[in-house]
């Protein structure tokens, strides 16, 4: 499936996901208290996924891997900073633990056990390579309009594996045309189904904002086959993405579910980055968008026996940093996102598709 991306402009870099040209570090939710019976590791890692630094470190200690907590899982390809937790009466043990691709920076105890989604977002570092002559201003303008208008919120590649098929099994779990008895595993899948069908709608929706800056609302509706006058005064909005009537909305970056109701005030509110709209993760108990947004949302509904969401269509890019080296010709590039979004929606509208 195609992601769909805001900009024409195309730029020619080299980027390898690599320990060397690609850094993440986790921004935790909270503070950590210095007291109580579980211990907090700051972990350096590189060249290993989160639940192979987790089986390192529990096997060193003597513990089950699910004993130990962590906030999220970080990419296999970079140098990682990340916050676990384990009970504190193993840290003797950490004394002894060393390991060639994890390094344990720092300690402290904390009252609870780190749990997933416990994280504010994460702090990107990306080096781009080959960037000659007016490559480096054309990055400088798109980067500009990313901090001024965020990006698109998809799932990014590694939510597909490897071959980027995952969900197809997913899809034939839910269909009931595949059996895997590892629950785990099973749940990993129709996750990315789940995430797929996201993409999907959130593709149709970008489609839907393109057609609008060429084509009149009218015409557009034609073309997206949505009811005669369900896209008034969308064209006139000042964000790329454009609110529909029956849209949910929550707070942005975290905060309450509603539904848009007065679009122009609503759009005023997402330009100002104060709410967001959401897209749906199908499945049990969630809410589902009404109106023109319910029409292209239900093109993407399926029904998944696994817990739904609602998850941010858009989101926005801070502590933008950029740094030019010339007789390199490499553009270095930092930047934060919330939990849960991919620093590969940033790349690909740097690059001007998706690969």
């Amino acid at each position: 499936m195609k992601r769909i991306y805001p900009l024409h402009v195309k730029n020619e870099f080299v980027f390898n996901a690599s320990p060397r040209d690609f850094t993440v570090e986790e921004i935790p939710l909270y503070a950590f208290t210095g007291e109580g019976e579980h211990l907090v590791l700051k972990v350096r890692k590189k060249e290993m996924t989160t639940w192979e630094m987790l089986d390192a470190i529990s096997n060193h200690v003597g513990i089950r891997r699910r004993d130990m907590g962590y906030a999220g899982l970080k990419d296999k390809h970079a140098m990682t900073i990340q916050y676990i937790s384990l009970p504190a009466r193993f840290e003797d043990k950490l004394e002894a633990f060393s390991h060639d691709k994890i390094k344990i920076l720092d300690k402290v105890r904390h009252n609870n056990k780190i749990r997933v989604g416990h994280l504010k977002g994460n702090r990107f570092g990306i080096r781009l390579k080959k960037v000659l002559g007016v490559q480096k201003d054309k990055l400088d303008s798109v980067l500009k309009w990313i901090k001024a208008n965020g990006v698109p919120n998809y799932f990014g590649n590694q939510r597909f594996g490897t071959d980027g098929n995952n969900w197809i099994d997913g899809k034939k779990l839910i269909e009931g045309t595949l059996k895997i008895r590892d629950r785990k595993t099973k749940e990993f899948l129709m996750g990315s189904y789940q995430s797929y069908l996201f993409n999907g709608w959130l593709s149709k929706r970008m489609e839907l904002s393109l057609l609008l800056e060429e084509f009149s609302e009218t015409e557009t509706e034609k073309l997206m086959k949505l009811p005669e006058g369900s896209l008034h005064g969308t064209a006139e909005q000042k964000n790329f993405f454009k609110l529909l009537e029956g849209d949910l909305m929550m707070h942005y970056p975290y905060g309450r579910l509603f539904e848009a109701e007065a679009l122009s005030k609503e759009a005023e509110r997402f330009a100002e980055k104060d709410i967001a709209p959401t897209g749906l993760i199908p499945g049990t108990r969630t809410k589902r968008a009404g109106a023109a947004a319910g029409t292209i949302e239900a093109m993407f509904d399926e029904e998944i026996k696994m817990n739904g969401a609602r998850r941010y269509a858009w989101v926005q890019v801070t502590e933008i940093t950029k740094n030019y080296i010339e007789e390199k010709a490499q553009y270095e590039l930092g930047f934060v996102l919330p939990k849960g979004s991919y620093a590969t929606n940033v790349l690909d509208i740097l690059r001007g598709e998706a690969l």
